[in-house]
Parts: structure tokens; C-alpha cells; sequence
């Protein structure tokens, strides 16, 4: 079980209620989409990913990044208990969908540089520890099916 700070708490809370969803989920979505296209293989019934613009402008790609930040939210919500909290979207994505699960990590960091361009001068050195923590604790939970 992964010990959190009240400090770490705070901010995961902080970032999340600060959070604009429908902008930094299909912002995080596309860049890592764009940054490395290998992973265009998994959104193949996206239609339109032949470069940066089209994947930017595409709805699919906005919408399944907005659907994916509102499935961090349960994390929020279950910090103590994550990787449960994500028993059944692992099997989902291992066993039906075939995702690599380092596409998990390359998510959580472009979402990483999507929320510090948000925050600006809040997301200091601190912030971002507690950020990359959760994330790091939420991708090994996607990941946990693959072992």
C-alpha cells in the first residue's frame, strides 16, 4: 500500500479541482499521440490521426481524453486503494484491448507537461513529485494484469 502525505493529498486534490478536463484530457491525449505514434495503433477507429493538426482537431481523440481524466478521478477519490479501484479497467485494457502497458507511463508523463503548462509557477518541484507519485501509482495499477 502506498503511504500519502497530507501535503501529497492536498495537492492531487488541488490539481484535480483546478483541473479544466475537457481541455487537459484531449491536450495530454493528442500529445502523446502525436510525440509517439506507435501508440495511434490502439485508436484505430479514430479515423483522421495523419498528423498533429488532425489529431488535435479530432473529436474522438478530445472525447477519450476527457473520459480518461474522469477515470483519474476515481483515484482521487480512492487513494488508499487504487490499484482495486482499477482491477477491472486493467483486465480491460490487457486482455481485451492488447494495450502496452509503457503506453500508460508516456500518458501520464505528456499529462505531466499539459498540467505544468496549466499551472505555470504552481506546479513547483514539490507539486510535481506529488503529481508523478499518483501517476506512478496509477499506472503500475493499469499495468498489474501484465505481470
Amino acid at each position: 500500500m502506498v503511504e500519502w502525505t497530507d501535503f501529497e493529498r492536498a495537492t492531487i486534490a488541488d490539481i484535480f479541482s483546478r483541473m479544466q478536463y475537457e481541455v487537459v484530457g484531449p491536450a495530454a491525449l493528442a500529445r502523446c499521440l502525436i510525440v509517439y505514434p506507435w501508440t495511434q495503433r490502439y485508436f484505430g477507429n479514430f479515423g483522421n490521426l495523419y498528423n498533429a493538426a488532425a489529431i488535435s482537431g479530432n473529436p474522438m481523440v478530445a472525447k477519450h481524453g476527457t473520459t480518461i481524466l474522469h477515470g483519474l478521478d476515481r483515484a482521487v477519490k480512492n487513494m488508499d486503494n487504487i490499484k482495486a479501484t482499477y482491477t477491472e479497467l486493467s483486465v480491460l485494457h490487457s486482455e481485451k484491448l492488447h494495450v502496452d502497458p509503457d503506453n500508460f507511463k508516456l500518458l501520464s508523463d505528456c499529462l505531466t507537461i499539459v498540467v505544468a503548462a496549466q499551472l505555470g509557477n504552481d506546479f513547483t518541484g514539490e507539486v510535481q513529485a506529488a503529481f508523478q507519485k499518483f501517476l506512478a501509482v496509477v499506472v503500475s495499477s493499469l499495468g498489474q494484469q501484465y505481470h
